[in-house]
């Protein structure tokens, strides 16, 4: 299929690696140029705008925040004014229910096709085609979708009609994987500062009660105190964690768990932890235990 990809940061680059794999004729789109240059040496085209990008059969988004995805979608130059007819915009980024709802409400409007598609998965993942992927939005745009969905996927996760669907799942998602972090965090200082062996710990939990991809994944980083380069950067886990409040306050849920990894991010980002993975939360746990 055509393919545009606008968004060329650690994971979209990681997915244009995984289109090109699986044949797919990729034209890319990235402020920064120069971030297409690896794609395009591979066989991507460059496209010099946003618009350029949108006349193939799907055009993916995977941009940092709400403010990205508004300017990309709705400029003169975006996706909405210049959406061919057939064209589905998929959009992967980690954004509000309320931009995901006002999305789907403008190209409902235009008569375009709009599909939620966010994943889970660091960017060596999406490398790989292994994400996880969840789809939300009308059935035949989501059909049209599928085949490149399947090209950076291990599973394609189908979450009904309303796009907005699979944004919340998206930001819940990674709500229980900041907790996560955070208790691997807490328990690892624990361990640290009475001397017991903290990575006979990890690996002793890992492959017991907590043997699951988080806590596989993360512990060691802790451990190791190895933050960077991140995989997904402490600036963008405050952004999601405040999505998730935000969620939250909307449908008059409590998520104190959510306010305590907030303040938590902000304190890493306090003590310049702005280039540091969300692993870095060991480190703020070590330094109030003393350490």
């Amino acid at each position: 299929m055509k393919v545009g990809l606008i968004g060329l940061g650690l994971m979209g680059h990681g997915m244009g690696e995984s289109l090109l794999r699986g044949g797919h004729e990729l034209t890319v789109y990235n402020r920064t140029a120069s971030k297409a240059d690896a794609l395009v040496a591979k066989g991507a085209r460059l496209a010099q705008t946003p618009a350029d990008a949108c006349h193939g059969d799907v055009v993916i988004t995977m941009l940092a925040d709400d403010a990205a995805v508004e300017e990309v979608t709705f400029s003169t130059q975006g996706i909405l004014n210049n959406l061919a007819a057939d064209t589905v915009h998929i959009s992967s980024s980690t954004i509000s229910v309320a931009l995901a709802d006002r999305l789907s409400g403008e190209h409902a409007k235009a008569g375009k096709r709009f599909v939620s598609a966010p994943v889970f998965g660091r960017p060596q993942v999406a490398a790989a085609g292994q994400l996880n992927i969840l789809a939300a939005g009308a059935p035949d745009s989501v059909k049209r979708a599928t085949p490149v969905l399947e090209a950076m996927a291990q599973k394609v996760w189908p979450f009904g009609e309303q796009p907005s669907a699979a944004n919340l799942v998206k930001i819940s998602g990674n709500f229980m994987l900041f907790a996560a972090v955070e208790a691997l965090a807490e328990s690892i200082a624990l361990l640290r500062k009475a001397g017991v062996d903290e990575h006979a710990y990890v690996d002793m939990m890992t492959n017991t009660l907590f043997a699951a991809p988080i806590y596989k994944g993360y512990a060691p980083l802790i451990t190791k105190q190895q933050y960077q380069p991140p995989g997904f950067a402490a600036p963008l886990g405050l952004k999601d964690v405040r999505l998730a409040l935000a969620a939250g306050e909307s449908l008059k849920v409590p998520l104190p768990l959510g306010s305590l990894v907030r303040d938590k991010f902000l304190a890493l980002i306090a003590r310049g932890g702005e280039g540091d993975d969300i692993a870095a939360l060991g480190k703020i746990a070590a330094e109030q235990a003393g350490m």
